[in-house]
């Protein structure tokens, strides 16, 4: 009886070598150098161009009348002398300028702060809360958003004066609150929607309240659409003219009004102009830079899935 052959052991075949990476061409390379650099010499220009209109104001206002009616801002680049801050110093001294930047303060920050904690409140309430109506009320508040604000000005201005709130910072504020709440609902309601229903039922099977929730999810959830909320309504009504043109007294006008003003009782004094367009600028300049990482997480938001 003859043995048994042992068998031979299968033979592994070695692994393949992954695949090399194509290399770039010098070609290739040569136009992803140019492209970065046409970005960001484009990007320079505008941020160029949109930075130097601010610093023409910033130099303006610290130079005298004589030199601004002399020649130009660019002038004080080879020659700084002609700086100085006596123009900030007169505006300071000038009381109808400084109660017009007090009341520009109280008409923006209440405003704001109420617009943004109603539309909170009710953006959560259209997204996630059961009630007769909802989606009826809802597409009445959207509807509010192609009113042009110029129809509302004669019918409020009349029921203001019946009020009497026509005149005063509290009648101002009340009209940019009723005109901003429309689009501040429709973009909390839109952005609360899309929180994942999970988190919400869960959270109601551990016990919390709709108040809890609110607080405690909601808003930590939707802090970049309420800080882009916060920073539009801020801006718009900082620079507004036109509402407290009509609504702001004598007593309760805004620095825009009050510039405005300036401009039509002296001309051009701008040793008086300059320096209360460049702080009438500089205020949402500094807000908008301050609360920018949220203004972008804001407006990206929903892009990305």
């Amino acid at each position: 009886m003859s043995a048994t052959a042992p068998a031979r052991p299968a033979e592994v075949e070695p692994a393949a070598a992954p695949p090399a990476p194509p290399r770039r061409s010098a070609v290739n390379r040569l136009n992803r150098v140019l492209g970065n650099t046409l970005v960001q010499a484009f990007l320079a220009v505008v941020g160029f161009v949109w930075i130097t209109p601010l610093a023409g104001l910033l130099l303006s206002s610290l130079r005298s009348a004589e030199d601004n009616a002399s020649s130009g801002w660019w002038t004080t680049l080879s020659s700084p002398r002609q700086l100085s801050f006596d123009n900030y110093a007169s505006l300071l001294g000038n009381s109808e300028i400084t109660q017009a930047f007090w009341n520009t303060v109280l008409i923006s920050v209440p405003t704001t702060v109420l617009v943004v904690v109603i539309a909170a409140l009710a953006g959560y309430a259209f997204a996630w809360m059961e009630f007769p109506g909802r989606d009826w009320i809802f597409l009445l508040v959207v509807a509010l958003l192609v009113v042009p604000v110029q129809i509302g000005l004669l019918p409020v201005a009349k029921l203001f004066g019946q009020l009497g709130l026509f005149g005063t910072v509290p009648g101002v504020v009340l009209f940019h609150i009723a005109y901003g709440l429309p689009f501040a609902i429709f973009l909390l309601r839109n952005y609360f929607a899309d929180i994942p229903r999970e988190m919400l039922e869960a959270a109601r099977m551990d016990g919390g309240t709709e108040w809890r929730i609110f607080t405690r999810l909601v808003i930590p959830v939707g802090r970049p659409a309420i800080a882009s909320l916060a920073i539009f309504q801020f801006l718009w009504v900082w620079n507004d003219m036109l509402v407290a043109l009509l609504f702001a007294g004598t007593s309760s006008q805004p620095l825009t009004v009050a510039l405005q003003s300036q401009v039509r009782q002296f001309g051009s004094n701008i040793d008086v102009l300059a320096p209360g367009a460049f702080l009438s600028l500089v205020v949402p300049v500094v807000v908008f830079f301050a609360f920018q990482r949220h203004f972008v997480q804001g407006v990206m938001a929903g892009s990305v899935k």
